[in-house]
């Protein structure tokens, strides 16, 4: 196959949302897509995203955090460059990538007894699945 479409998917901490997002494209369309994630201020990998995928059989355990200035350095090319962070503080990527923006609560926020976040951190998994789904039809 050509080239591959890559994506880089960037939220505040690349610990949750913009993992998922990368696991599932990867999983999804690999074939077709190369999806990276990043995060701003990169931060820890939340152990319930861990478990909620998991559940699904997507293993992102031995992920790491990266930064998006990793990729900037680099000169890192994109197709698409999709930020998936709920705040108003979501970055811009430069170069001639596409932007696009999905709005996605952060599961490091959630609060509630630990069943709740599993719940709450669920919905998110379920959104950005259907979400990349529906994407890679275009």
């Amino acid at each position: 196959m050509a080239n591959k479409i890559k994506v880089l998917f960037i939220c505040v901490h690349n610990s949750a949302r913009s993992q998922m997002a990368e696991a599932f494209l990867n999983k999804l369309a690999g074939n077709k897509f190369e999806a990276k994630s990043a995060g701003i201020t990169p931060g820890k990998l939340n152990p319930v995203v861990i478990n909620v995928m998991k559940e699904i059989g997507i293993d992102i355990s031995g992920n790491k955090t990266k930064g998006v200035k990793e990729f900037i350095d680099r000169d890192d090319v994109f197709d698409y460059v999709i930020t998936v962070c709920d705040e108003s503080g979501c970055p811009v990527f430069p170069g001639n990538a596409e932007q696009i923006h999905w709005t996605f609560a952060d599961p490091s926020g959630f609060t509630g007894t630990d069943e709740e976040k599993l719940a709450k951190t669920r919905e998110v998994r379920d959104r950005i699945k259907a979400k990349i789904e529906d994407w890679i039809k275009i």
